[in-house]
């Protein structure tokens, strides 16, 4: 028996208007889109009907951070920036980090996140490997995903000795290697520092070529991604030179970086992350961030920047997604809707060309490009059903009452009223 969605307007994730339609499901998979509705096509099948609603794509996190510990309803108001190590001195280790991803897995999906590409661990244990492969048995709920290590930093953190060769091409061929080997989807690098950290890091590049060029070619050889945080310009040019994959922030980004990431905009995805930098303005306080720490944290300088670049990255086709650093308390797992608004407030970006990118863009980030990401024809059945319309008010996305179905494989995450 098929399951029909029937009754609303569809938004296909490719960016065309939404037309009226229905779409059937079989299995895991959707069989058909058809404009219009069809009753006369409905007997012996399950209907789901979406009166008054938008169909679209579940919706695809491209800076996912599933192992930070603030989710909606569970704030941990310890991990605030700037953090100093005495947090990770704190942290129990992995079961408990494990639990938590889990939790925090269920917490995304209920927001309608259906795919999640993560920005990496919260600690170096392989946590994320654990959580992909218990998500892609179903033993759990959440979001498809991919697994990300704990981010590289160009000095150890934690009250951990400095290897003698940490800085050696060698040390990054190897530390890609490793965490190929325990079964990582991607890799980070912080090849820039940031003001959250050091004061003025957002203009430093503390990566060197023969690092950078280390690092690509192992991951290369390895078969799996690398991932960057970049502030400063002269680190997004070294991502791009080295093959890296997802570019985080590019804040500082010059013409020569735009340059670069517009030959490369077929094979380069940009995650901006503007909810922590909006959050630490204007949703801090309580947390001890008021507008002179945020200052002091280089948010006020990062959103305008964000401000100027992220329409001239439009203009030039190059692949930019929302989503990105929500686990703060601030910011929490589960407000993660709250970036597809900042890209229109704030970025520049109009209400469908968001919803492409949280879509059929995310569907390519995520590598499954060719089955993920859109209402169409043999994709998986990845569907929102959405009170009201995301295209005309995309705050409707941040209200969980307003999502009134998630479909994740053809099967029902959230089931929808009976009307």
């Amino acid at each position: 028996m098929s399951i029909i969605i029937t009754g609303g307007q569809i938004f296909d994730g490719t960016g065309t208007a939404a037309t009226p339609g229905e779409i059937v499901i079989d299995g895991d998979r959707i069989t058909e889109v058809r404009s219009g509705h069809h009753p006369d096509h409905h007997d012996g099948h399950e209907i789901v009907d979406a009166t008054g609603c938008t169909v679209m794509p579940g919706l695809v996190e491209s800076h996912a951070h599933i192992t930070f510990p603030s989710a909606v309803g569970h704030i941990d108001p310890s991990f605030n920036p700037p953090l100093d190590v005495s947090f990770f001195e704190k942290i129990e280790g992995f079961p408990s980090e494990l639990a938590r991803a889990e939790r925090n897995a269920g917490i995304l999906l209920d927001a309608g996140f259906t795919s999640a590409y993560s920005a990496g661990s919260l600690i170096p244990m392989p946590t994320e490997v654990a959580l992909r492969d218990k998500l892609d048995a179903g033993v759990i709920p959440g979001p498809r995903f991919k697994a990300c290590a704990a981010e590289r930093d160009a000095v150890p953190r934690g009250p951990v000795d400095r290897p003698e060769d940490w800085d050696k091409p060698a040390a990054l061929a190897d530390w890609v290697r490793s965490h190929a080997e325990q079964g990582f989807d991607s890799i980070k690098l912080l090849l820039s520092n940031d003001d959250v950290f050091v004061k003025g890091g957002n203009q430093i590049t503390q990566y060197s070529e023969d690092q950078a060029k280390a690092a690509g070619e192992t991951a290369r050889e390895y078969g799996v991604w690398l991932a960057a945080h970049c502030q400063a310009a002269e680190s997004v040019k070294l991502a791009v030179r080295h093959g890296f994959r997802s570019i985080y922030h590019c804040t500082y980004a010059d013409e020569e970086a735009l340059d670069m990431l517009e030959e490369a905009k077929d094979e380069v995805f940009v995650s901006p992350a503007p909810g922590i930098i909006w959050a630490n303005i204007h949703a801090g306080e309580e947390y001890g961030i008021d507008r002179a720490m945020a200052e002091q944290m280089g948010s006020v300088a990062c959103l305008d920047h964000m401000r100027e670049l992220y329409p001239k990255m439009r203009a030039r086709g190059i692949r930019v997604l929302p989503g990105g650093d929500y686990g703060f308390p601030n910011n929490p797992i589960g407000k993660n809707a709250h970036d597809l608004a900042l890209f229109v407030t704030e970025l520049g970006y109009t209400e469908t060309e968001t919803l492409v990118a949280a879509t059929k863009l995310g569907g390519e980030l995520m590598g499954m490009g060719d089955e993920l990401g859109l209402l169409a024809e043999n994709y998986l059945a990845d569907v929102l059903v959405v009170e009201g319309d995301p295209i005309a008010d995309i705050t409707v996305l941040e209200e969980p009452k307003r999502i009134v179905a998630i479909m994740q494989g053809g099967r029902f995450h959230k089931q929808p009223a009976a009307r």
